[in-house]
């Protein structure tokens, strides 16, 4: 029998703990090929990163995660379903068994990563949180928002962000909070506050949902660090691994330039790193209990990180985010991936 010293209740997404536990399924792997499908959590809706187009299917940053998993388990990237989860439930549906895995603009914590029971398995967008005001206020800098009414969505890291950077100014301001992103831009839009904040991907999401976008402005100060990357539950070490593996193997294809278009000739390619990637040469995957081509069949169904980040939330796509510091390390960002070896 468990000591009540090990009981701690699960109390909010931000304080959730399951102290001295662990409330991994150790089958992950097993229980995913039995059900066919990697049930993935994402968001009530960002376009860019989880978000339904019009026919349904799910589209964005995240949801490619989730689709790479897919691929390299069940060598099918369609083969997800996917659960849709606002900020605040979306840890105790990860706790409890509901999805595999959370893929959810998800910002990597020291209480999240160590009090949760859960672990990150890497940072598909590094980020930052900013603010979104109307143009015609003439607003240039957060310094310039002393006293303004601020919506904000519940259970997130923006939340206490904001507290501790006006403290730290000496500002004031009137929180407008709300449960959901949907909700937040509406309250916004409905002008009940005079400022949204959020991450500046998010915002940059938010903004192109408005009637009329051009008549908001994201202003350049960014106020914390925001890593985003997908969680699993901690105790299932093989889990753990494929889902991180499976991130890095598109971070290693951009970087070795393979891409979905060209895949096929790379398995005659003569580079060692390549024919790692590829299951030409061993097969990394056998420690993860997967097949010599799950990497293969990431790059090919799914793409490397360039393309996913480009057609989603890149220039090719309506937010337009530059890849900044989410460019490769041998291109001037930090975007790095362990060799395969």
């Amino acid at each position: 029998m468990l000591k009540k010293k090990h009981l701690a209740l699960l109390v909010s997404a931000g304080s959730i703990t399951l102290a001295g536990m662990t409330t991994a399924q150790a089958d992950t792997l097993e229980d995913t090929r039995d059900n066919g499908a990697v049930r993935c959590g994402v968001s009530d809706g960002l376009p860019g990163f989880s978000a339904p187009d019009d026919d349904g299917n799910w589209q964005g940053l995240d949801v490619d995660v989730c689709r790479a998993v897919a691929a390299a388990v069940l060598g099918d990237a369609d083969a997800v379903d996917y659960i849709s989860l606002n900020a605040v439930e979306r840890f105790t549906a990860l706790q409890s068994g509901e999805v595999d895995v959370l893929s959810r603009n998800t910002t990597w914590t020291t209480t999240r990563d160590t009090t949760l029971g859960l672990n990150f398995t890497g940072v598909t967008f590094y980020d930052g949180q900013g603010f979104m005001v109307a143009r015609d206020l003439g607003i240039s800098s957060v310094d310039e928002l002393n006293g303004a009414s601020i919506c904000i969505q519940s259970g997130t890291t923006t939340e206490l962000n904001l507290a501790d950077y006006f403290r730290a100014n000496d500002m004031e301001f009137n929180p407008i909070v709300f449960d959901t992103s949907e909700q937040t831009v509406g309250g916004y839009q409905a002008g009940r506050c005079d400022v949204l904040t959020s991450d500046t991907s998010q915002l940059a999401a938010l903004r192109i949902q408005l009637e009329n976008p051009e008549d908001s402005v994201i202003l350049s100060d960014v106020i914390s660090k925001e890593p985003l990357g997908p969680v699993v539950r901690q105790g299932d070490d093989t889990w753990f691994n494929i889902v991180k593996w499976s991130l890095f193997a598109m971070l290693n294809a951009e970087e070795y330039g393979i891409s979905s278009e060209n895949v096929d000739e790379m398995l005659e390619s003569e580079d060692p790193n390549i024919a790692r990637l590829l299951g030409q040469d061993g097969n990394y995957g056998e420690e993860m209990g997967l097949e010599a081509d799950w990497a293969y069949n990431i790059i090919s169904q799914v793409g490397n990180y360039a393309e996913s980040f480009d057609r989603n939330v890149g220039m090719d796509s309506p937010l337009e985010i530059e890849r900044g510091v989410n460019a490769l390390w041998t291109d001037g960002g930090v975007q790095y991936a362990p060799p395969i070896r």
